[in-house]
């Protein structure tokens, strides 16, 4: 994994506008560029999220978007997770992903978190105590499954229903 990464997190109230054109810029790379996706990347939802960046360098690497819950769900919800393409492979998902959970519980207390992830990384997803909820859907010609990570507080049948 690349040493040194410096975390930080922003709501985008209080974001320097540098920072916010890196996130821009990072997520427009992968999400429309690499994966050939167009979509409306500016939703509304960065105003009223967290923004987690992970920086090396002064570079920004890795970054997530975490969701307040009762915003898109009853959960919290982190998406737009991203690493830069040259340094996949390298560990640093899971240092962001174990991040993105740590913000949520940080901030909104022991709720459950879903995200909606591409079928190819559903073990990836599985490995940080994310549950395939078996409702696959397609996002722009990329497969996709909703998972859910448990509160500790709930139990498995309660969180499906």
């Amino acid at each position: 994994m690349v040493k040194e990464i410096d975390w930080t997190v922003s709501a985008m109230s209080n974001m320097p506008s540098v920072l916010l054109h890196d996130i821009l810029q990072l997520r427009s790379e992968i999400f429309v560029v690499e994966q050939k996706c167009i979509f409306m990347d500016v939703d509304g939802i960065d105003p009223i999220a967290l923004h987690l960046c992970g920086h090396h360098q002064g570079r920004l690497l890795a970054y997530a978007r975490c969701i307040p819950p009762d915003v898109e769900s009853l959960e919290a919800v982190i998406g737009r997770i991203v690493v830069r393409l040259e340094i996949r492979g390298r560990g640093l998902g899971h240092a962001l992903v174990s991040r993105a959970v740590q913000v949520v519980r940080e901030n909104w207390g022991d709720v459950g978190i879903r995200i909606g992830a591409q079928i190819r990384l559903k073990k990836f997803y599985e490995s940080h105590g994310f549950l395939d909820l078996q409702e696959p859907y397609d996002e722009d010609g990329i497969g996709h499954i909703k998972m859910l990570r448990h509160s500790q507080n709930t139990n498995e049948v309660d969180a499906k229903c």
